[in-house]
C-alpha cells in the first residue's frame, strides 16, 4: 500500500488503484486527500478529524463512496447529504467489515480524556488490512493482532510525552509514522519525536518523521 500522511490526522491509503481515507479534517488538506476515495474512516466527531461540509460534498459528489463513522458523527452526515444516506455506516468497536477492497477490524471505542469537565466521545480504532492502524484520539492497543505499520498522536491536548512513548512501546509495531501534529511547531516536534524515536527502538519499533504530503510504502 501507498500511506500518504496529510496535516493532523489525516492518512490516505492507496492499493490496486482503489483509496481509503482517514479523518479528512478542517486541519487538513481535504480536497486532495478525498480525491478519488473510495472509502472514508471517520475516527471520532471532532473537527480536526472531520471537516463535516468537505465529507459531505464528497459524498454527494461520488454515488460510490462509503463513509464509517461512530453513531454521532453518521447522523450528522446524514442529514447533511440524505441522498447518500445508504453509504454512510456506523462503526463501533469490535467489528470486522470490508470496504474499498480493504479489510478493516475496529478497536477502542472512546476519546481518551481531555478534562473531567469536558465531555467524552465516541473514537473508534481501525485496523486496515492487518497492517495500517489509526487510533484516532486515543492510545487504545489492538488486541490479537500484530500491528505492522502505527500511526501515532505525537501531541495533543489529552496526552503527554510519556503516554505517547508508551503507546509506541505497547504496540510494537516494526513501523511508526507521526499523526496528530498541527499544533507542534519544529522544536516540539523535534524533541517529541527524538523521545519516540530513541525509545521505540529499543523495543523494536522504528520511528520515521513524514511531513504533510509525504508518501511510504507500506
Amino acid at each position: 500500500m501507498k500511506l500518504t500522511k496529510f496535516t493532523h490526522a489525516c492518512v490516505r491509503l492507496e492499493k490496486d488503484s482503489r483509496v481509503l481515507v482517514f479523518d479528512p479534517g478542517t486541519f487538513s488538506e481535504t480536497d486532495q486527500a478525498l480525491a478519488g476515495a473510495d472509502a472514508v474512516l471517520i475516527t471520532h466527531e471532532h473537527a480536526d478529524h472531520v471537516d463535516v461540509d468537505a465529507v459531505a460534498g464528497a459524498l454527494l459528489g461520488s454515488a460510490a463512496l462509503e463513509l464509517y463513522a461512530p453513531e454521532a458523527v453518521a447522523a450528522t452526515l446524514r442529514s447533511k447529504a440524505p441522498d447518500a444516506g445508504g453509504r454512510i455506516h456506523v462503526a463501533a468497536a469490535g467489528e470486522d467489515f470490508e470496504t474499498a477492497g480493504f479489510s478493516v477490524r475496529t478497536f477502542g471505542g472512546q476519546h481518551a480524556l481531555i478534562h473531567p469537565q469536558i465531555p467524552v466521545v465516541a473514537n473508534v480504532g481501525y485496523l486496515v488490512d492487518d497492517n495500517v492502524y489509526h487510533p484516532g484520539d486515543s492510545f487504545a492497543i489492538p488486541d490479537g493482532v500484530d500491528v505492522k505499520t502505527l500511526l501515532v498522536p505525537i501531541h495533543a491536548p489529552w496526552n503527554k510525552v510519556g503516554e505517547v512513548v508508551d503507546f509506541v512501546i505497547g504496540v510494537r509495531a516494526p513501523h511508526a509514522f507521526p499523526i496528530h501534529d498541527a499544533l507542534l511547531n519544529d522544536m516540539g516536534r523535534g524533541l517529541i519525536e527524538g523521545h519516540v524515536t530513541r525509545i521505540g527502538a529499543k523495543y523494536g519499533s522504528e520511528y520515521r518523521h513524514l511531513s504533510s504530503g509525504d508518501s511510504v510504502e507500506v
